[in-house]
């Protein structure tokens, strides 16, 4: 039985958890390098029973389901996995399962960023070391700043705790979040998404790919935004409209941007998102820790054992 462990670009999942439970019965092959044509990696796995995918690196939708006939097991890095069309798996008889994770990692990367804005160290580090220069910006502070948080889960909540400890105002929205929410948070409650994005220096967000959030920041929303102000997204590319921030960046209408997250990943090395100003970018590394991988790949054998042994565990339902 063979097992495709897919997008380990780092080649690490090998030296991330212990493979050799599965010897003798699962043949495992890592793909380092990103399969983007649907035709070759439906080839690519057309012989394999299991695939490991890591988080949404590679979308599993109803067409490229029915082209694997023998596919009987996708093992998903995390819980929650937008890129998997869970109905048509089950619709085939595929099982899903997930793995644990930590959300530590994402709202540390959303830190590392908002410092790197706040005092433009990017831009500082290559002065410093490619231009011989000495103190050629001004960063701003971050005390007294407003920061908004779009979306008050696991991570949205994080941000927020670190914001009240460098004694930043804080201002929460979501579908879900309440008043009385808010001051268990010890932060402030925008009614609406309007007034958060009018009142933040630092809009940071932390939200789930959907229908509704699809596109939520857009050109007017970026409108509404102080000029000085600045965006951060570790949560999903689509939820941002890229068009619409290239614009605003281009037309110093927001200070500057932060992102960890594309439409297209990995992002084209033409991509604009690349080369604009006043814009920070990572290659989606909110999640890139070692101890995450060590959790990831450790779940994903231990999903791989409990479902060839007939009791699947963490099992992700349509």
């Amino acid at each position: 039985m063979r097992c495709a462990i897919l997008d380990d670009y780092q080649d690490v999942a090998r030296s991330s958890a212990d493979w050799r439970s599965l010897a003798g019965s699962i043949e495992v092959d890592v793909f380092n390098e990103h399969i983007a044509d649907r035709a070759a990696l439906a080839d690519a796995l057309a012989a394999c029973a299991i695939v490991v995918a890591m988080r949404e690196r590679t979308p599993f939708d109803q067409a490229l389901l029915a082209r694997l006939p023998e596919l009987q097991l996708i093992v998903t890095t995390g819980m929650r996995n937008a890129s998997i069309d869970l109905a048509a798996a089950a619709a085939q008889g595929v099982v899903v399962c997930g793995t644990r994770s930590w959300p530590g990692t994402a709202a540390e990367l959303t830190w590392a960023l908002i410092l790197a804005l706040a005092r433009d160290i990017p831009h500082e580090v290559y002065a410093f070391n490619r231009g011989g220069r000495w103190q050629s910006g001004i960063g701003c502070s971050l005390h007294g700043a407003t920061l908004g948080v779009v979306g008050l889960g696991n991570v949205g909540q994080r941000v927020a705790a670190v914001a009240r400890a460098f004694e930043m105002n804080v201002i929460g929205h979501s579908r879900s979040l309440t008043a009385e929410k808010s001051t268990e948070l010890g932060i402030s409650h925008a009614r609406t998404l309007e007034e958060l994005l009018r009142g933040s220096d630092i809009v940071s967000l932390h939200l789930s790919l959907t229908a509704e959030t699809r596109g939520m920041i857009g050109a007017r929303e970026l409108a509404l935004m102080k000029p000085t102000a600045y965006l951060v997204n570790t949560s999903r590319g689509p939820v941002v409209d890229e068009t619409a921030l290239i614009d605003a960046l281009a037309t110093n209408r927001i200070a500057g941007a932060a992102l960890d997250v594309f439409d297209r990943e990995p992002l084209p090395g033409n991509h604009p998102l690349r080369t604009i100003p006043h814009l920070i970018g990572t290659p989606h590394v909110g999640y890139v820790t070692r101890e995450n991988y060590r959790v990831f790949y450790g779940d994903a054998v231990e999903d791989i054992l409990a479902w060839h042994n007939g009791a699947p565990v963490r099992v992700l339902s349509p």
